[in-house]
């Protein structure tokens, strides 16, 4: 490995950086999505039994206790369901663009790894035939052993390129659908909650049939 490397030229060395790069980002992404990702519908049963039940505190409690960008929402937006539902709805939107901020970071970067590594090999094969031209030109006439390593140079540094964009295209499209799926799921579940809440009788002042007061 070390000798295809150092036969690689010059170019090998951005692309290692884009490789060491692109696995830091991946093992982050990993564990952030994993710890981002609940069991939705069970956290969501949970929470409508304690709101329906006229235990807000404890449906907060809930949403503290449970990780993940869904109970991030949903808790801002019960901290303020005692003012009014538009006060949840506008809690909820504002917790949401910070959440799918979070889940985004990084994905530009993996990103600009899956585009610049295909142009660093091709930019080292342009590399490469220009030493396999220059030895040429040195002789002036062709000789299999004068251009073999700028040819060689070339076929590596665009296999390097290629082979590191591939699985790094494979792991984005991954990452990207992860961040749809709990996108949906906190729309759906804000819509969720929110009509629970309506259903409870929570009026714009914050009054509640089923809780029986109203704190400004």
């Amino acid at each position: 490995m070390v000798q295809f490397f150092i036969k690689g030229g010059i170019f090998m060395w951005p692309l290692l950086f884009a490789l060491i790069a692109g696995v830091v980002i991946i093992i982050v992404k990993f564990w952030t999505l994993f710890r981002a990702s609940i069991n939705t519908k069970k956290f969501m049963k949970k929470l409508k039994e304690s709101l329906t039940t006229g235990s807000l505190d404890g449906a907060v409690k809930l949403c503290e206790s449970t990780r993940g960008p869904v109970a991030a929402i949903l808790h801002a937006g019960l901290l303020r369901a005692r003012r009014g539902i538009e006060y949840v709805e506008k809690s909820i939107e504002d917790a949401a663009s910070l959440e799918m901020s979070f889940l985004e970071r990084g994905m530009v970067w993996l990103a600009t790894v899956v585009n610049v590594a295909p142009m660093l090999g091709f930019l080292g094969t342009v590399s490469g035939m220009i030493h396999a031209f220059e030895a040429i030109a040195k002789v002036g006439e062709v000789e299999p052993t004068l251009v073999a390593s700028g040819i060689s140079e070339a076929l590596i540094t665009t296999a390097t390129g290629l082979a590191i964009a591939i699985p790094m295209q494979a792991f984005y499209n991954y990452f990207i659908s992860k961040i749809d799926r709990l996108i949906i799921d906190m729309e759906e579940s804000s819509t969720d909650m929110v009509e629970t809440l309506t259903e409870m009788g929570i009026s714009k002042e914050g009054k509640s049939s089923k809780l029986g007061e109203k704190v400004a």
